[in-house]
C-alpha cells in the first residue's frame, strides 16, 4: 500500500512540478520543481521534481539561433502518443540533423517540431 501512495504522490509532484517551472532555466527550474514536489509529495516529490525541473530548465536554455535554424517544410511523422518533454519518441521517426549545431537533433512529429537528445532520443523542447 505504502508503495502505491508513494508513487502516486511522485505523479501528482510531477504533473504539479511541470507548472512551477514552465519558463525557467536549469538552475531555477531545480529550485522550483523541487519545492513543487516537496509540497505535494514530502521529500521523494522533493528529489523528484528537481530533477525533472533541472532538465526541462536546461531544454528552455537552447539558443534561438539553434530553433531557428530548423526548417518548417520537414515532413511530419505521425504518431498515436502525444508529444511529451523528457519522453523517447518511437524507434519510427527519423532524427535530422539541426544544421551547424552537432549536439542537437530535431524531428518533426504531428506537425509539431522538436528537439531532441540523439543518445537518449529523448524530446528536449517543443518548438511549435
Amino acid at each position: 500500500m505504502n508503495k502505491r501512495l508513494t508513487a502516486s504522490l511522485v505523479a501528482a509532484s510531477l504533473l504539479a512540478s511541470g507548472s512551477a517551472f514552465a519558463q525557467s532555466t536549469t538552475a531555477t527550474g531545480a529550485a522550483n520543481g523541487a519545492r513543487a514536489g516537496h509540497d505535494i509529495a514530502g521529500p521523494v516529490g522533493e528529489i523528484v521534481g528537481g530533477t525533472v525541473g533541472a532538465a526541462v530548465g536546461a531544454g528552455l536554455e537552447i539558443p534561438n539561433a539553434v530553433i531557428g535554424s530548423i526548417p518548417r517544410d520537414e515532413p511530419s511523422v505521425v504518431v498515436r502518443e502525444r508529444v511529451v518533454v523528457g519522453e523517447p519518441l518511437p524507434d519510427t521517426v527519423v532524427l535530422h540533423p539541426v544544421p551547424r549545431y552537432t549536439q542537437y537533433r530535431y524531428a518533426v512529429v504531428n506537425d509539431r517540431r522538436v528537439i531532441v537528445e540523439p543518445r537518449t532520443r529523448r524530446v528536449i523542447r517543443v518548438i511549435d
